[in-house]
């Protein structure tokens, strides 16, 4: 029930440059949902990467990987929480 909708993209298949937002937000969505707080930081999460000048897939104009986004946004968040190494919410 909670899935991006969008086309696909054949042409970047195994290029790792696909942007992971929308599967994101969408899990942040589901757990909105289910009356999870952790929505409301990922959605903050997410304003605040797409706000900074980097990381930017290439469909946003950048030459960051789908890595390299998903790894700010869970940086973003573990910030938020006041974590100080974001490999601990993985």
């Amino acid at each position: 029930m909670f899935e991006p909708v969008h086309g696909s993209t054949p042409a970047i298949a195994g290029k790792r440059i696909a942007n992971p937002l929308a599967q994101i937000w969408s899990g942040a969505m589901m757990l909105e949902h289910l009356g999870e707080g952790a929505a409301l930081e990922i959605e903050k999460a997410i304003e605040t990467v797409i706000a900074a000048s980097e990381p930017k897939t290439p469909d946003l104009g950048g030459n960051a990987t789908t890595q390299d986004l998903g790894s700010a946004i869970l940086a973003e968040v573990a910030h938020a929480k006041g974590a100080t190494d974001a490999g601990a919410l993985r």
